[in-house]
């Protein structure tokens, strides 16, 4: 079957990722992971998600690594060009693959317009994408983060987050379980 072809190909480039994350005392390749993350959180957000949806949920970080955040300015203008740079990478990867497999170019442009975040509150693919993207960062990377940032960052990246969702996201994100500091930090943000 074309999915699972094209999810062992998305997962053995994203297990070269020379970055490790350890979860529950298992060390992971970290966009390897990452992926696995988006496509479980889809399937609970959304559980008849397209198959577009569902290999652009295991694509959104593919080869992440191979463009690093400290080959741009460290200011705002090269963060945002970093991004930018990843979304191409991203779908220029993922179009490879989903190709490679024999997909039609009609399903290969929807996943990369979800990668490439077009539409993004006008299409439903597209919002779908970034609302399991913003629950993922929720559930697995928001402590880590809190723990790295001060708390005005904190709660502008929250509400920056949140703005980004849709109000079926907004419930997701309502039902995590958050940790002491980071519902207090969510609950700061939306107040």
């Amino acid at each position: 079957m074309k999915f699972n072809q094209a999810i062992t190909l998305i997962d053995q480039a994203n297990k070269k990722d020379p970055n490790i994350e350890e979860y529950n005392g298992v060390a992971y390749p970290k966009e390897y992971i990452y992926g696995v993350r988006m496509s479980e959180r889809l399937e609970v957000f959304l559980p008849n998600a397209p198959e577009s949806l569902r290999l652009a949920a295991r694509c959104q970080h593919i080869c992440r690594w191979e463009i690093p955040r400290n080959a741009y300015p460290m200011d705002r203008v090269g963060y945002l060009t970093w991004r930018n740079d990843l979304k191409k990478l991203h779908a220029k990867k993922a179009s490879e693959i989903l190709s490679s497999v024999g997909y039609n170019q009609d399903l290969i442009d929807e996943v990369q317009m979800m990668l490439l975040k077009k539409q993004l509150k006008k299409n439903e693919l597209t919002q779908a994408i970034e609302d399991v993207i913003c629950l993922v960062f929720l559930e697995f990377y928001f402590d880590n983060f809190i723990g790295k940032h001060k708390e005005d960052k904190i709660i502008d990246i929250v509400q920056k987050t949140w703005v980004k969702m849709s109000e079926k996201g907004h419930d997701a994100a309502l039902a995590l379980s958050f940790s002491e500091i980071g519902l207090a930090m969510v609950q700061k943000a939306l107040a």
